[in-house]
């Protein structure tokens, strides 16, 4: 469908969707169907032609009920790249990415050909990067800047120990922290280098096979880690808190267990500081302005995204098998593409 409205009629648009009609019990009982939907926008709001549209593990972990705001049925998507086909005139064709916290969650999201957002959730496509590549923007970036914004952006010469850095999270830190000028420590559980782009060397600390808080300090001249992103949670936590330096901070958004042990002498005294980020509770206008604050490092070429293998593109008819990849910690940045 090749609409190009530009104009302030509210026009209908039959969109095909991938939809989540009931909560299912486990990953395995998600049964995803397709179906058609009549979609029109509100003034404020434009029309996206999905051109690819990111899959997040949190996708999949709302359909069991995780995030127990979700509503349903539902089209899920946090994350989507496309065209604008309908909205302001200046709007009108132009190349978008976006991410949110609430698409997908609590109102219908971006696996589907269309998508309803607000005129402001729009961030403009960097020339030279493909639909599929801003698609898988997203939610990983946008975790990692609102995590470095709260902590307090890396400066020059600081150390930042970042755990699970192969994730997308992890991949995310490093290349900004790598941007501003720090020295990253990367954190993995077996014995592999870093996966992702970065700008200057990276340390790499194999936890299956050295004490990561002892090496760390070995590496930072004894004074230990200025931030640590903790994108794994309670596995890593005591590494990580053994890591800071004095008036350090650690970054969490995961976890695998609600509860850890928690030193408050040794947090007082070291003048730690801990920052939970959770996206979810971004709106797309929240979303949007988070990632324009990045757009000329993706212009110069120093924040690079995630390069998208033609196995991890997937079409909405086989949203199922998508869903299955990602729940199964796939690495590639898996994407669904509605004309695919």
């Amino acid at each position: 469908m090749n609409i190009m409205t530009g104009s302030n009629t509210n026009v209908t648009i039959e969109a095909t969707s991938v939809r989540l009609n009931a909560k299912a019990s486990d990953t395995a009982s998600i049964e995803p169907v397709i179906e058609r939907q009549l979609l029109s926008r509100g003034p404020d709001e434009v029309v996206v032609a999905i051109e690819a549209a990111g899959v997040n593990p949190s996708d999949v972990k709302a359909a069991t009920g995780l995030m127990p705001y979700t509503v349903f049925p539902r089209t899920p998507g946090r994350d989507f790249a496309g065209r604008v086909v309908d909205g302001p005139q200046q709007w009108i064709g132009k190349s978008v990415f976006g991410s949110s916290g609430d698409l997908g969650i609590r109102r219908d999201g971006t696996h589907a050909s269309h998508l309803v957002v607000e005129a402001a959730a729009l961030v403009e496509k960097p020339d030279g990067m493909s639909m599929n590549e801003a698609a898988g923007i997203g939610v990983p970036f946008v975790t990692a800047i609102e995590g470095f914004r709260r902590s307090g952006m890396p400066k020059p010469g600081e150390h930042v120990l970042v755990m699970g850095v192969n994730g997308k999270v992890g991949q995310a830190a490093v290349q900004l922290a790598t941007w501003q000028g720090a020295k990253v420590i990367g954190v993995v559980r077996k014995d592999e280098g870093y996966e992702g782009h970065a700008n200057a060397p990276i340390e790499i600390v194999n936890s299956a096979a050295t004490d990561v808080a002892k090496r760390v300090r070995e590496l930072t001249d004894g004074k230990g880690a200025d931030i640590v992103f903790n994108t794994v949670g309670d596995p890593y936590f005591d590494d990580a808190h053994h890591s800071l330096a004095k008036g350090g901070r650690q970054i969490l958004i995961a976890a695998v267990h609600k509860i850890v042990q928690f030193n408050i002498l040794e947090f007082y005294r070291g003048r730690h500081t801990y920052l939970g980020i959770d996206t979810l509770a971004f709106s797309s206008v929240e979303s949007a302005d988070v990632l324009r604050s990045v757009l000329p490092g993706f212009a110069a070429g120093l924040l690079r995204p995630y390069p998208i293998a033609d196995r991890s593109i997937y079409a909405l008819a086989d949203a199922k098998a998508a869903y299955d990849a990602v729940i199964g910690s796939s690495r590639d940045r898996i994407v669904l593409r509605p004309g695919a």
